[in-house]
């Protein structure tokens, strides 16, 4: 979003999906999987109505809306509402980190001075567009769209470019922790060869899915040329 220079409290995405972006907190916000949030992490480890920051005259109140994965200030389960203090580091289940500023005024060196290109990236051949869950190639967009399973798949290894995701990793984001026990590795291959097959159907010349033998898959998407 778009920041005003009024002297409000501030959220500052670190580690995670999110990493870098900011939000005023001017209001309630509500933080989530819910297309309907104000912070939107798409992520299963997080529920969809995950915790909620509220202005209240003695500071900024946050509460968890009795998610699944927890949230933690400095480390700590927040099971009633909490007055954040400046500085405090607030963590979502184990998907997204956020820096909590008491002002914009307050902001550490190390922080102000990131550089808009951390939050718009080199434009990468494939894209994925999280809100509405649309995947393009290039200048073409994968239709229809992917299965539910092989968007997860793949915005798994979407959100950690060049990183190897595990096996047990993948299985967790697409099927969840309760039902991964149950999940084969064939059927995760199962999986990996079909949404290998809808990417290639718009770009076979080049390999996205990598498969690294022992360990899991990454992303291998190369800059636009």
């Amino acid at each position: 979003m778009a920041l005003e220079t009024e002297d409000f409290p501030l959220l500052i995405a670190q580690t995670g999906p999110l990493n870098g972006q900011r939000w005023l907190l001017r209001g309630d916000v509500i933080v989530g999987r819910d297309d309907s949030c104000t912070v939107i992490i798409q992520d299963r480890q997080v529920s969809r109505y995950h915790a909620r920051f509220i202005p209240q005259a003695q500071g900024i109140q946050l509460e968890d809306l009795g998610s699944k994965n927890g949230t933690h200030v400095n480390g700590q389960v927040v099971i009633e509402p909490v007055i954040l203090q400046d500085g405090d580091v607030i963590q979502i289940a184990l998907a997204q980190q956020f820096v909590y500023m008491s002002s914009d005024s307050t902001i550490p060196l190390e922080l102000s001075s990131q550089k808009p290109a951390e939050t718009a990236p080199a434009p990468t051949r494939l894209r994925l567009e999280k809100r509405a869950r649309r995947v393009w190639i290039g200048d073409v967009e994968l239709l229809p769209p992917l299965s539910v399973s092989q968007y997860q798949l793949l915005e798994v290894l979407y959100d950690n470019p060049g990183r190897v995701v595990s096996r047990v990793e993948l299985i967790q984001a697409v099927w969840g922790k309760e039902d991964a026990v149950g999940i084969s590795e064939q059927a995760l291959d199962a999986l990996v060869r079909r949404l290998r097959d809808r990417l290639a159907a718009i770009d076979n010349r080049h390999q996205f899915l990598i498969t690294v033998r022992g360990h899991g898959l990454r992303l291998d998407n190369p800059p636009v040329s």
